[in-house]
Order: C-alpha cells, then sequence, then structure tokens
C-alpha cells in the first residue's frame, strides 16, 4: 500500500492481485482446499489488522511471511488436536467429552503448546520435570545440575507465563 493512495482500494487490488496465487500457494503445502482458503482468508485479516502503511517492493513475500505463521499455528493445533483425540479414544464412551469442551480443550492445549514452545529449553525442562514428572526443586536440580534457586526462578517464569497464556 503506497503512503499516498486508497489504503482500501489498495488492499482490494492486493488481494485481487494476489489471492489466487497464495490459495494455490497454500493448497499445495496443506494438500487441501478449504484450509488454505481459510488461511489465505486469514493471512489478508493479518495483514489487515496490522495496518501496515507500506508493503514493499514483494507483497508476495510478506503474505508468504505472514502466511508461514499460520501454517505453523495450523500444524501446531493438528498435532495437539491428533494427541488429545488419541488419548480419550481410549476411554469409555461415558467419559468422553461432548463435541463443545474437546474443541474448548484442544483451544487451551493449543495454547498451552504454543506458550511452551515459546519458552527457553531449560526453563521448559524443569517446568515440565515439576509440573507432569512430579520432581521437586532439589530432585530437578540434582538432575540437571543447576543450583536449586535457579531452578526455582526458571519454573517461576514459566509458570508466569502461563498466566499471561491463561
Amino acid at each position: 500500500m503506497s503512503a499516498g493512495g486508497n489504503p482500501r482500494c489498495e488492499l482490494h487490488a492486493l488481494y485481487a492481485d494476489h489471492h489466487g496465487w497464495l490459495h494455490g500457494w497454500l493448497r499445495r503445502k496443506l494438500g487441501d482446499s478449504g484450509d488454505a482458503a481459510d488461511l489465505a482468508h486469514d493471512t489478508f485479516l493479518r495483514l489487515l489488522a496490522s495496518r501496515r502503511s507500506r508493503l514493499g517492493e514483494r507483497p508476495r513475500a510478506l503474505l508468504t511471511h505472514i502466511a508461514k505463521g499460520l501454517l505453523a499455528d495450523h500444524w501446531r493445533r493438528q498435532r495437539v488436536e491428533r494427541a488429545y483425540l488419541d488419548t480419550i479414544a481410549h476411554l469409555p464412551a461415558v467419559q468422553v467429552p461432548p463435541a463443545e469442551e474437546r474443541l474448548l480443550v484442544i483451544e487451551a492445549l493449543t495454547r498451552i503448546d504454543a506458550m511452551l514452545g515459546r519458552l527457553p529449553a531449560f526453563t521448559r525442562e524443569v517446568f515440565l520435570l515439576a509440573q507432569f514428572d512430579g520432581l521437586t526443586l532439589q530432585q530437578i536440580s540434582e538432575r540437571t545440575q543447576a543450583p536449586v534457586i535457579t531452578v526455582r526462578r526458571h519454573i517461576r517464569k514459566a509458570l508466569l507465563a502461563c498466566m499471561e497464556a491463561a
């Protein structure tokens, strides 16, 4: 979008010029036209929400950059969803949550997974050792060869990230 033109008209022209290409690029990545259409739409929404005043000389590069982030989110959600559905597949039918509840759980798990992915590796490791393995600060310290105070600081950092993600 150039500085002097009407941003709405320029976005419309950008969409008209590049939507078909972006949809095709995403379809090749995903193997599904419907998901590709959704992500192409979301790409333009992200661009609109960013209120970028300049696209530069290579608008497809920017669209590709935005779409790659959305693809990563899409694949993360699919991975989390598969893992959750595999887990509840072993439950007796009366214990399987209703579809609406499953969607809410998958959304929450996806946010948690993304939050964990943003943590530094050591912070994530000590947090998971504490939360899933039930290890004490001393046990984590011994396992990681890090002082207890360092372990405590990293677990606190992870807990704060959890609260921000909630």
